[in-house]
């Protein structure tokens, strides 16, 4: 998965992408709501998991992340939206004004 920034044009990505058929590229659309939600689960691994923690090794920094995966996949509670879709595109058309307008 890829936002829509540039990255992806640089000459070694594109030169590595086209070495690893199997990755599948996915623009993903600017200011894409969803994305919030994989970035609070990435928080909520760092604030639970990994914060403080003392790993000697990647490998035992990787059984932490796994072990905590596990844990959250057995529990199976879904994030609940709290923003009504009008309200998430209110938002989004006040953050796109004010970025024109400053552009001015």
């Amino acid at each position: 998965m890829m936002d829509n920034y540039a990255t992806h044009k640089h000459p070694k990505v594109k030169s590595w992408l086209a070495a690893n058929p199997r990755i599948i590229v996915h623009f993903t659309p600017t200011s894409g709501s969803w994305l919030n939600l994989v970035e609070v689960w990435f928080g909520i691994i760092e604030r639970q998991a990994i914060r403080r923690g003392v790993f000697p090794s990647v490998r035992d920094l990787m059984i932490k992340i796994r072990a905590f995966i596990d844990g959250w996949n057995r529990r199976k509670h879904p994030f609940i939206w709290t923003k009504t879709p009008d309200e998430i595109l209110t938002k989004i058309s006040r953050k796109r004004n004010r970025t024109s307008s400053a552009n001015h």
